[in-house]
């Protein structure tokens, strides 16, 4: 047991100095040097756990996906927003997050697949939406695939102009503002009202998560 935990530490702090090293320089001018000095280890406790520098970069891309899990609400389009202003809020707080989607986005990686966290929010999103839909949430003409891919793609717009104009200080705001142009175009205006949407809204979700993952992690002791 006391290898296992030494592990998991090991591999997460790889993973911590990779992310830094990734924001810091992109993926290009990374190298395996570098995070091996980040990170003080070995270069067989490295390769232990990952086997390249692609292979680090896809552990950081996979970090962007919500381990913070949305509770389940009553309306799946709440949930959307929830799912959306979490993740804002993770980009913000969390620099594993933020070296994710800096990797995501960075251009110049030729040889590193990307697709990953567009696939899997997507294929969240296309979930929630189809509940919705099934609901009685929706308007008729949605296409559940189609408007998953323009939020993930409009998300991946906002944060990247709040990065560059103010290092995402204002990125809450700024998602808020998103959801309420969006949501009119496959909402129904009935469903409209109820939704809570404001900048803070994400912080919330991720209070409220943490909350239920303890109360859950003491129940199950």
């Amino acid at each position: 047991m006391a290898e296992q935990v030494r592990a998991i530490r090991t591999r997460r702090a790889i993973l911590s100095a990779a992310a830094k090293i990734f924001e810091d320089r992109g993926y290009q001018a990374a190298t395996i040097s570098d995070i091996l000095t980040a990170a003080g280890v070995t270069k067989g406790a490295l390769y232990f756990h990952f086997q390249s520098k692609e292979d680090l970069a896809q552990g950081v891309l996979a970090e962007q996906d919500q381990r913070i899990v949305v509770p389940n609400r009553v309306s799946k389009v709440q949930e959307i927003v929830d799912v959306t202003l979490l993740h804002a809020y993770r980009l913000q707080t969390d620099p594993m997050v933020r070296a994710g989607v800096r990797l995501s986005m960075d251009q110049m990686a030729h040889d590193l697949d990307r697709s990953g966290p567009f696939v899997r929010w997507a294929e969240v999103l296309v979930g929630l939406l189809e509940t919705a839909r099934t609901q009685g949430e929706l308007l008729p003409h949605v296409d559940p695939p189609e408007t998953a891919d323009v939020i993930v793609g409009a998300f991946a717009g906002i944060q990247s102009m709040s990065q560059a104009i103010c290092d995402y200080r204002d990125l809450p705001v700024r998602v808020s503002a998103l959801m309420r142009h969006l949501l009119p175009s496959f909402v129904l205006p009935s469903v409209l009202t109820s939704l809570q949407l404001g900048e803070h809204r994400g912080a919330d979700v991720y209070a409220e998560a943490v909350r239920l993952a303890q109360a859950a992690d003491e129940s199950s002791a």
